[in-house]
């Protein structure tokens, strides 16, 4: 990972067109991103979409990058977002997904899969909970975030994510009944 300040000189070097500049951003954050993704939209082929359309995004809008946050935390936003708006597409009209050997396969990706995996019960109930709650808990109980870095993400009041992260809590624990490990 490289140094914050370095990443911002990154977005800079993007923005004047070093390609260079955004492979060295997108392979800081890529994994990450994907997690997310995965976890937020719970499915392989919508995340790996999703972590395509955040990186254009990025690449697009990297002249917009203020540098009050660090770039990690305006990308994570930027795929928490790129979610969302895949969630509301879907609402409005649902697809199916390609039968799994349309695709080839990615090593690189199986691996992230395999680092973003939780057991089946646990990814089920994180699935049943509301949006908010859910993308509350990804990003602080799985993907390790700080509520204040989670809550800039999310564009909320830390106050909101403390609420959502105990909320959704509760309600995975209602979910999976006596399953949680202590």
């Amino acid at each position: 990972m490289t140094v914050p300040g370095k990443e911002a000189e990154l977005l800079t070097r993007v923005v004047s067109g070093d390609r260079d500049a955004f492979d060295a951003v997108m392979r800081n954050h890529e994994d990450r991103v994907f997690s997310v993704c995965l976890r937020i939209l719970g499915d392989r082929e919508k995340a790996l979409d999703a972590t395509q359309e955040t990186f254009l995004t990025v690449f697009r809008k990297a002249g917009q990058f203020q540098g009050r946050s660090a770039v990690g935390t305006w990308i994570y936003r930027i795929a928490v977002n790129t979610c969302y708006d895949q969630l509301r597409r879907a609402k409005r009209r649902p697809s199916e997904s390609l039968p799994e050997h349309v695709d080839p396969s990615d090593p690189s990706a199986e691996e992230a899969i395999e680092s973003a995996a939780l057991r089946p019960e646990i990814e089920a109930a994180l699935a049943e909970l509301p949006p908010d709650f859910r993308n509350a808990v990804v990003l602080s109980d799985l993907e390790g975030l700080s509520l204040p870095e989670a809550a800039e993400i999310l564009g909320v009041p830390i106050g909101t994510v403390k609420s959502r992260v105990f909320r959704g809590r509760r309600l995975l624990a209602k979910q999976l009944g006596n399953q949680i490990d202590q």
